[in-house]
């Protein structure tokens, strides 16, 4: 148990399987309250049942879809009933493209679909969860960002404009919560083996997977406050080592989205 993390609460959104359901456990087992939302309620109320025998830690599982707005509303309240307060939201809900095909070969509502489960997936418990945060001048909200935030790819479109729309929002957010204690982050998990990550064709070859105990590290570490300076900055876990994030403090717009210019006379502004 981690003395920093006992008596806060944690909302983990996509909580019943993969990186949310690892997130749930590792932070549970460091002392923390955790709540988890997911839209298949028998499978959301089981591992969180089997959170709380594995750790002894208090756990609650709201169903909901994280883009239907009175729907995470109502869980979040519940959260609040049963908890009183959320120290950290966790984004991690979104859908992947189901066709691994060009985007203008997507089925439009289909690629609709998995943007928005990204992007009003975020914004909505953030809508929900952040003002509670600010009255109570603590908080910190991790959105699980991806390596396809920051570059596009023939494959895989719908997924790669919501997490770059997501990562956005971080940004924003972030700045917005300027001075007031709380701090938003985007965390690439690397590649962890899930259902999700072994359906895809570019990791059908894969050996090397991401350790999920190093992405509940990171996750801790940021819940802990250790990281506050990395606000509304991207960080990866299958890259960033944690002892060298937890001394260095970024300067200007360094891991946040920018246009690169074509050369030093490019008009274009960076920052």
């Amino acid at each position: 148990m981690s003395e920093a993390l006992a008596g806060q609460v944690a909302l983990i959104t996509g909580a019943s399987a993969g990186i949310g359901r690892h997130l749930a456990e590792g932070l549970a087992a460091r002392g923390m309250a955790v709540a988890g939302l997911a839209r298949t309620p028998g499978r959301l109320t089981a591992a969180m049942d089997e959170v709380a025998a594995a750790t002894g830690a208090r756990t609650l599982a709201v169903a909901a879809d994280v883009t239907d707005r009175a729907a995470v509303d109502s869980a979040v309240a519940r959260v609040l009933e049963e908890f009183g307060h959320v120290d950290l939201l966790v984004n991690n809900a979104g859908l992947m493209d189901a066709d691994e095909v060009p985007v203008w070969e997507a089925d439009p509502d289909e690629w609709w679909a998995v943007v928005t489960s990204h992007i009003r997936g975020g914004l909505l418990p953030v809508r929900a969860v952040v003002p509670g945060m600010v009255a109570r001048h603590r908080g910190r909200v991790v959105s699980l960002a991806s390596g396809l935030s920051t570059r596009g790819g023939r494959l895989f479109s719908a997924y790669s404009v919501g997490k770059t729309g997501l990562m956005r929002l971080t940004e924003t957010l972030a700045a917005g919560l300027g001075g007031t204690g709380v701090h938003a982050f985007d965390l690439a998990p690397g590649v962890v083996r899930t259902a999700m990550s072994t359906s895809m064709s570019i990791h059908e070859d894969r050996t090397d997977w991401t350790d999920p105990a190093d992405v509940v590290a990171l996750v801790a570490a940021i819940a802990a406050g250790e990281l506050d300076q990395w606000s509304g900055r991207f960080l990866h876990t299958g890259f960033d080592d944690l002892d060298t994030l937890r001394s260095t403090r970024p300067e200007g717009v360094g891991r946040q989205l920018r246009m690169i210019p074509y050369g030093d006379e490019d008009p274009v502004p960076v920052d």
